[in-house]
């Protein structure tokens, strides 16, 4: 994987330097609306970069600003039951680091396992288990990007939790948050599995974003993660279908751009010595 290369063909199409990204989970695609003066960088254009196969995954990056922010979106994700090495997955997240962002906001669409959550909220990640999961700095470390061992006492930024609570308060919105679980899938957990994940603490169960906050914290990069829950967890509901998550995950869009404009607008106030 030529990480320069991808890096210059973005650059070509774009002058615009992100300082924030944003990662757009399953079904939450349509928040890219809020981006001004937006460039579309299809996935499948990029030499050598990994492309999704999923449904409700635009697969594509969108550079623009929100609030004039300089942000890019990825508006679909790869994961690691497509078949991709767990090196594919986080390289989105490498190459938006590489291309300036210091701060990464992530999404996701979940499953809710804590009693508190049912479908149509959303939560904030305040901490994850990853010991499902192939961790993505398994092999060679590169030490460009970050030490060999970096700590993960405090993957989500308490900062930008605070921000994310302040933005639901502003929205009328229930704060909710909690503990992500990430499994690799594709197959829809077992409530005996879900049983065992509440045990060990987890609030929402997914298929993604962990591995990318692990390469994120690598690199130094701050980050934030807002889980929408569409479903309740296996055994603790009805049969799991995509589509319906998907759907579900669609009519949450409205409640995902309202928290991004308010976290945008927040990161400028307190950050705004790169404007």
């Amino acid at each position: 994987m030529d990480r320069d290369k991808m890096i210059s063909y973005i650059k070509e199409k774009t002058n615009i330097i992100p300082k924030a990204g944003i990662v757009l989970g399953s079904g939450l695609g349509d928040a890219y609306s809020c981006v001004k003066d937006a460039t579309y960088i299809p996935y499948s254009d990029i030499p050598g970069f990994p492309t999704s196969t999923v449904a409700g995954h635009a697969g594509r990056f969108v550079l623009g600003y929100i609030e004039e922010v300089p942000v890019i979106l990825m508006q679909g994700r790869v994961h690691y039951y497509e078949g991709y090495s767990m090196e594919a997955v986080v390289l989105p997240v490498r190459i938006m680091g590489m291309l300036g962002i210091d701060t990464l906001l992530l999404t996701n669409a979940a499953g809710g396992i804590a009693e508190t959550l049912l479908p149509g909220d959303i939560m904030i990640i305040e901490d994850h288990i990853s010991s499902f999961i192939t961790s993505p700095l398994i092999g060679a470390n590169d030490e460009t990007l970050g030490v060999r061992f970096p700590d993960m006492t405090q993957v989500y930024d308490r900062e930008y939790i605070d921000i994310l609570k302040d933005a639901f308060h502003h929205q009328k919105m229930d704060i909710k948050q909690g503990v992500y679980i990430q499994v690799s899938g594709p197959q829809y957990e077992t409530p005996a599995e879900i049983r065992m994940y509440k045990k060990l603490g987890a609030d929402a169960v997914g298929m993604s974003t962990v591995c990318e906050a692990i390469a994120a914290r690598h690199m130094g990069i701050k980050v934030a993660g807002l889980s929408s829950i569409c479903n309740k967890a296996a055994g603790l509901g009805g049969e799991l279908s995509h589509t319906d998550i998907i759907d579900m995950s669609r009519q949450m869009s409205d409640k995902l751009i309202k928290i991004m404009i308010y976290f945008m607008k927040e990161y400028k106030r307190r950050y705004n010595e790169w404007m």
